[in-house]
């Protein structure tokens, strides 16, 4: 379980620029739930996984992972059990680096380094095994630089590294945001894929609210840092498009955007 307890987040603080984005924000992830959040921009979205992740700090409050504070750790600690897959394709991949060697350096995380080969050859066949579920022929093109891969191709590769070694917690920041809408649909269908096989906990920002209704069996509403609307399990099952989209453009015009 994931939790968020009495969280406060000031950016600038003591300027005259200073911003409270969150002021004893509370939030609960249950142990497989898959949350999609919505919001307008300054709602609070991305801050909140980078709290979660430990890429900013925060003034007040703790974060938990089954009741125990992980608060103080420093990201690339927390990645020991988090993935993270960003809006930029280019994110989290190295793109100078060929897929395979991309591949090899996920499937080490976490491990000792030592010398050696960068790429363990014994484990090329388990990578083109995991690239053919993929279902886009990547796995003819493990010697391919990543930079030479489309957006959708390399966004794909990038959510395999994010996990491919244990983890509990898929983090998914606006990831389909940058790419055009066919390659959008095929990587929602891939994640969804992916977070039910591996029984991950997933919490995924979005500004795609279909996506947010179709996918995940909870979704968040935030607003200037606060959650406005909850819905999971049957609830957010029988919770329409309209109804979203009509919440949203109500609070989008009472905050004058």
């Amino acid at each position: 379980m994931l939790e968020l307890r009495d969280v406060t987040k000031i950016y600038n603080p003591g300027t005259v620029t200073e911003q409270r984005l969150f002021q004893d924000f509370s939030l609960t992830v249950e142990e497989g739930q898959f949350v999609a959040i919505v919001g307008s921009n300054g709602s609070g979205k991305t801050s909140l996984l980078n709290i979660i992740c430990g890429s900013i700090p925060i003034e007040g409050g703790d974060v938990l992972v089954d009741g125990k504070s992980i608060a103080k750790l420093k990201d690339f600690r927390r990645y020991a059990n988090m993935g993270r897959v960003y809006q930029n394709p280019s994110a989290g991949t190295c793109p100078n680096l060929t897929m395979l060697e991309n591949l090899s350096l996920a499937d080490n995380k976490g491990k000792p380094f030592h010398l050696g080969r960068a790429v363990d050859r014994r484990r090329i066949d388990g990578y083109r095994e995991q690239l053919r579920s993929l279902g886009l022929g990547l796995e003819e093109k493990l010697n391919v630089k990543m930079g030479a891969l489309s957006g959708g191709q390399r966004q794909a590769v990038a959510l395999l590294m994010a996990t491919m070694t244990p983890l509990r917690f898929l983090i998914l920041d606006e990831h389909t945001a940058a790419l055009d809408p066919k390659t959008a649909e095929i990587i929602m269908v891939l994640t969804d894929k992916v977070v039910r096989e591996k029984k991950l906990t997933a919490v995924m920002v979005t500004h795609n609210l279909r996506y947010a209704v179709e996918y995940g069996d909870r979704i968040l509403m935030m607003n200037q840092g606060k959650v406005v609307l909850d819905r999971a399990g049957a609830e957010k099952q029988a919770t329409s498009m309209d109804n979203i989209l009509s919440m949203f453009n109500k609070i989008s015009m009472e905050c004058g955007s």
